[in-house]
């Protein structure tokens, strides 16, 4: 018998949750991010989950873009963060990769460079990470133009996630205002802005968590945005036991027992992903039945109060969270974001698909 964590990918719900995509931004082609591992969901299952329903990929690094050509993916692939190395330039020429040029170094490369290689053109707008100033938009859309290449032009939103934030609008004003009689398709919205700025649905939308089924969004819930979690992590109990009043569970003894009670052992810990500091009070599944972590969460191992299943046995099923019991609950009790856990996935409990 193997060890019952796994993480259950669930491909239907990632493209019911393109859909949801479609049906907000219908008039926008749709670059897929699936960086880090498509958020630890593993991102070759979701670049073959997709298919031909997008119309790019979005990395982080060539190496990423070359796993996907490796595996067969054809879909064009942007390198999100550019090229870091100017020996890369080959890479992306000879795997047919697309590439953000975001600062003057990239610039120098690619204006050097005689491929034709399509460049998304990145202006920094006000979230001050990656961009060109947008004063400076025509030289360097005039330095990459030539014949036969392809120019898109791009920024991104500090505060999409925030409903009514200033800074949104001001930052697309900023972005037309440079961009205004440039060529090239506009790129602006992410999973946040498709949900809460439709202004931005431009010719292009980037969603990414929202694919995953996960809310972008500040005062939303995955579900009320129509959205379906795409990777279901669960294990199973391993003890259960009797602990009487006063006794203490786990490491430092964290948690005292306020009465004779049962708990539950679970093979999922921090190896496998679990944030080690999500207290005494974060919900978990058991049966099916909302329950929460006792004390601290250890390398293979978290302990579970069954006192609200109380005929529990060992084998029984535990979700840490996906259906039925939402990412975003875990992370806001951990004091972290949704990202983070899902990046963690990559770990090493066992991945299921379910058949499409």
């Amino acid at each position: 018998m193997t060890r019952p964590a796994r993480a259950i990918f669930n491909p239907a719900a990632l493209r019911a949750n393109l859909q949801t995509v479609r049906r907000a931004a219908p008039g926008s082609r749709i670059l897929a991010i699936v960086k880090a591992d498509a958020y630890g969901h593993g991102v070759v299952r979701v670049a073959r989950a997709l298919g031909e329903d997008v119309d790019a990929l979005g990395v982080a690094c060539v190496e990423e873009a070359v796993a996907l050509r490796e595996a067969g993916i054809s879909r064009p692939i942007v390198l999100l963060e550019g090229p870091f190395e100017a020996r890369e330039l080959s890479a992306i020429v000879v795997h047919d990769l697309e590439s953000v040029v975001h600062n003057e170094q990239q610039l120098a490369w690619f204006t050097r460079h005689d491929a034709n290689t399509t460049l998304w053109i990145k202006f920094d707008t006000g979230m001050h990470r990656l961009g060109f100033a947008p004063a400076d938009a025509t030289r360097v859309v005039g330095a990459l133009q030539r014949p036969g290449r392809e120019l898109r032009l791009m920024t991104h939103f500090a505060s999409a996630h925030l409903a009514g934030d200033a800074s949104v609008t001001a930052q697309q004003q900023d972005f037309d205002a440079a961009v205004k009689d440039l060529p090239g398709a506009r790129c602006i919205a992410n999973s946040s802005a498709i949900l809460n700025w439709p202004q931005s649905h431009t010719d292009w939308v980037r969603p990414g968590l929202m694919l995953y089924g996960v809310s972008p969004l500040a005062e939303r819930s995955a579900s009320d945005l129509g959205l379906r979690p795409a990777l279901t992590v669960t294990s199973a109990l391993i003890a259960v036991k009797t602990v009487p009043a006063g006794g203490a569970v786990g490491y430092g003894q964290s948690y005292r027992c306020p009465e004779t009670m049962p708990i539950g052992i679970v093979a999922f810990g921090y190896a496998d992903g679990y944030p080690r500091h999500a207290a005494t009070g974060t919900p978990v599944l058991v049966n099916g039945v909302r329950t929460q972590v006792l004390g601290e969460v250890t390398m293979d191992m978290m302990m579970v109060d069954l006192r609200p299943v109380p005929n529990a046995q060992i084998g029984d099923a535990v979700v840490l969270w996906g259906e039925g019991l939402p990412v975003e609950e875990i992370a806001r009790a951990a004091a972290t974001i949704p990202y983070e856990l899902l990046c963690r996935m990559r770990m090493r409990a066992q991945f299921v698909e379910i058949p499409a």
